[in-house]
């Protein structure tokens, strides 16, 4: 199993909005480097959903729950999306100013790739942001 964290705009669609649909196709991403990493994902995998412009902080946690495939909605091949279904949302927010404060986040892609939307999460990593929401291991 892997773990990612994937960005949206609450504005836009939100954890919340994931919650209250279940299950949806996570699309528009166009960075070469996120396709890639939506090109690698599997079943089962977890992933951050990670709210971007004025709150900047992992919200919940969702599973991949499909293989990667082309976007139904564009005739471009390359643009892989995967499904994801909401698992929970986090007891508290987990902000980007509480990453970039703690030490052992040195080297995570969220703040040296800052614009990237899909970014992968080291095992180690993922336990520190639970531990940081309030979750026990």
């Amino acid at each position: 199993m892997a773990y990612w964290l994937l960005k949206s705009e609450p504005p836009v669609y939100s954890y919340a909005d994931l919650e209250r649909d279940g299950r949806t196709i996570w699309d528009g991403v166009n960075n070469n480097l996120a396709l890639k990493h939506i090109r690698t994902m599997q079943p089962g995998d977890l992933a951050l959903i990670y709210h971007t412009g004025d709150e900047r902080s992992a919200a919940g946690i969702a599973e991949v729950v499909s293989e990667p495939y082309a976007d139904p909605a564009l005739a471009d091949p390359k643009r892989a999306v995967v499904d994801v279904k909401a698992v929970r949302s986090l007891p508290q927010p987990v902000t980007l100013a509480q990453i970039k404060q703690d030490s052992s986040f040195e080297g995570f892609d969220l703040l040296r790739i800052s614009r990237l939307s899909v970014v992968p999460v080291s095992p180690e990593h993922w336990q520190r942001i639970l531990q940081l929401a309030g979750e026990s291991s």
